[in-house]
């Protein structure tokens, strides 16, 4: 017969569970929450003034006070408009000065062929530039145009006056796009590169006139930033026109 390992009677020897109220003390304790916080939320509307018992002169003092804030609010967003305006004309205007002061190639895509100088006991008073038939001649500096009509051995020919005694010309066009009296800015197209008057193949004859003289097109476009025989321009950074 097996004897016992414990004097202490047979017991349970596990976990003891906790004793679970009656539902009756549950039911009553989720009752007094409820009515406790019903009593606080009528304690508090107690304290909230009704919006009869509000003087008129408190609510007009309040609504005046309200107008003024949106006053203030509209005039700031009114502000602001205005500076962003005023700031997007002053970019404007900045753009519209380095228009101006641009100078540019008179063509993309040329060969140099002849420069300024004397050739035989001839002035050649500017440079020739051979480029495709068609290709667009543009204004190497905002001007007005003077002439733009034929000039006998010079054939199609645009004039502009770009103010203080200087102009460019540019000769041996195919057809002319602009017309006299028309202002143009540096980069627009005035006409097409072609060969007519004394011209035996499509180039462009550029000759720039300061105080009526001839001068050589070369350093004075390269003083702008424009490198005839690079060609380059300034206005690009220093970066290849013609790429």
């Amino acid at each position: 017969m097996r004897q016992r390992l414990s004097s202490e009677p047979d017991r349970y020897r596990g976990r003891r569970r906790v004793p679970t109220p009656p539902r009756s003390r549950y039911a009553a304790a989720v009752t007094g929450a409820f009515v406790g916080a019903g009593m606080v939320a009528m304690g508090a509307g107690a304290f909230l003034p009704d919006a009869g018992s509000i003087p008129d002169a408190t609510l007009a003092k309040v609504a005046e006070s309200s107008q003024i804030a949106q006053n203030l609010a509209d005039r700031d967003q009114n502000t602001q408009v205005a500076s962003r305006n005023r700031a997007a004309r002053e970019v404007a205007h900045s753009v519209e000065q380095q228009a101006a002061d641009a100078w540019l190639l008179p063509v993309k895509g040329y060969r140099f062929v002849a420069p300024f100088g004397v050739v035989g006991d001839k002035l050649h008073p500017g440079i020739d530039l051979a480029a495709p038939e068609g290709s667009a001649v543009r204004a190497v500096h905002a001007g007005t145009v003077k002439v733009a009509r034929w000039m006998g051995g010079y054939g199609y020919t645009v004039v502009i006056d770009h103010g203080d005694g200087l102009e460019t010309m540019y000769g041996h066009q195919a057809s002319l796009e602009v017309s006299e009296g028309q202002q143009v800015k540096a980069g627009d197209k005035i006409g097409l590169v072609g060969n007519s008057g004394l011209a035996y193949s499509p180039q462009l004859y550029l000759e720039i006139r300061s105080a009526g003289e001839a001068v050589d097109p070369i350093p004075f476009l390269e003083a702008k930033g424009v490198n005839i025989k690079l060609e380059v321009e300034a206005v690009y950074g220093g970066i290849d026109s013609a790429a």
